[in-house]
């Protein structure tokens, strides 16, 4: 019988699961491969901590180099995080012959278009379903599943950290300070939240599906992002009162040909809609084609067993050669379309918006509303005062605005803050409809 040699390099939380699952499961995997399927290595920085795992005597090293020159070792799943030292090794190991299965969306939106280079000089593959969205099979759906279709738009879900806190906000009328520590102490926001709640995580998430449903080769450092830091509780008040929620959206949608509108931030999404309905740290993806319509996809984005299933899902894949088909076809990342689609200019990105402002007084106020008006941001609705009791010298207000272009939005409340008009930083959230 033919056997297939998995090399692991990273034994955190997500390695964990891969280990368990491969072990555990060896009988069922190696019948889904039509070949027996072994972990044979695994290389770590820490050996010693204790796993809650049965690890065969003698599998765990140090030194990953054990695998990269290991002739037999054909499959190597990399799930350690960071970008400097995961690149390297990475290279080295396409260029030993080994294709590659990992969970890296930071090293995959960074570099992928080197990564993806490499792979096809050295004849290997690699494989990512694991990156975006945890245990969700989003990256197959949409570059397999959903390949007769033009893809139209993606709005989603994609970091389960800010979710659990706008949620729980929604919930409990919490303040954001006081939920994000609750986040920590359940173990559902790292002690150095900067990556999640700032939305660089989602946003790098959403740039490797760009690259998937539009063939867009974006430099995610460039992408219109906001996190969740600056919501409150008033923000939910007001949504509420409008029959919305508020969720960190990530989207990627066709604006003309050769250009797409990319953001992430939080938005008003309608109550009662799927992804308002996202729950606690759960992720969800909505996709719409020109052929199949609107699609939902919903699940668990990330934790220990989620994402080691994705991971696992991709080993089988890379070993049967579904992965060397798929990753031939449509090759990702390639130079004819790298540089092809750019961001659409803020001038031609329409939408209405929620606006959250503290004018220094009653006159600012006034002039705030001239200058709207002036600039064509035209008021839908004025939002009522959730003040209450005795009204502070200088309240918020809050309007929803008409469509208008995020370019013409941005430059008003430039404005604002330098002609000293506002107390504090507005607060804009884009509307889904």
């Amino acid at each position: 019988m033919k056997h297939t040699k998995i090399g692991l390099v990273g034994l955190g939380t997500v390695g964990t699961g891969v280990a368990r699952i491969l072990l555990e499961n060896r009988a069922r995997i190696s019948r889904a491969c039509g070949q027996d399927v072994q972990l044979a290595r695994i290389a770590d920085v820490d050996i010693t901590r204790e796993r809650n795992l049965n690890l065969p005597e003698g599998i765990l090293t140090t030194n990953y180099e054990e695998i990269l020159n290991d002739p037999e070792i054909s499959v190597v799943v990399q799930l350690i995080g960071g970008l400097d030292v995961e690149r390297k090794i990475m290279l080295q190991m396409l260029e030993a012959g080994k294709n590659i299965v990992t969970a890296n969306k930071a090293l995959i939106a960074t570099c992928g278009k080197e990564i993806f280079d490499t792979a096809r000089k050295c004849k290997c593959s690699v494989a990512f379903e694991a990156a975006v969205g945890g245990g969700i099979p989003i990256i197959a759906a949409i570059s397999e599943s959903l390949a007769a279709n033009e893809i139209c738009s993606i709005e989603a879900i994609l970091n389960g950290t800010c979710n659990f806190i706008l949620s729980s906000m929604e919930k409990t009328g919490g303040d954001y300070s006081t939920t994000l520590s609750q986040a920590q102490k359940l173990g559902y926001a790292e002690a150095n939240p900067a990556m999640d709640v700032e939305g660089k995580d989602a946003t790098q998430k959403i740039c490797i599906l760009s690259q998937i449903a539009f063939g867009a080769d974006l430099d995610w450092t460039h992408v219109s992002r906001q996190g969740v830091e600056s919501v409150r509780g008033e923000d939910f008040q007001y949504a509420k009162s409008q029959g919305y929620t508020i969720r960190l959206i990530a989207s990627a949608k066709r604006v003309l040909e050769n250009s797409l509108e990319v953001c992430v931030g939080p938005c008003w999404v309608r109550q009662g809609t799927q992804l308002a309905e996202v729950d606690g740290a759960f992720n969800g993806v909505s996709v719409v084609g020109d052929a199949v319509g609107h699609l939902f996809f919903y699940g668990q984005g990330a934790g220990e067993m989620p994402t080691a299933s994705a991971v696992v899902a991709d080993i089988i894949d890379t070993i049967c050669g579904r992965t060397a088909i798929t990753f031939n076809t449509l090759n990702l990342w390639n130079d004819e379309t790298c540089g092809k689609i750019s961001f659409a200019s803020p001038d031609n990105i329409k939408g209405e918006f929620y606006l959250r402002l503290v004018p220094k007084n009653a006159e600012s106020q006034e002039e705030i509303i001239r200058i709207l008006e002036e600039n064509e941001v035209l008021v839908a609705v004025t939002l009522p005062n959730l003040a209450g009791g005795t009204v502070p010298e200088n309240p918020a207000f809050a309007i929803l605005t008409n469509e208008t272009s995020e370019g013409t939005l941005c430059s008003v409340l430039n404005s604002l803050e330098q002609k000293n008009l506002l107390q504090q930083k507005p607060v804009k959230m884009r509307v889904l409809r």
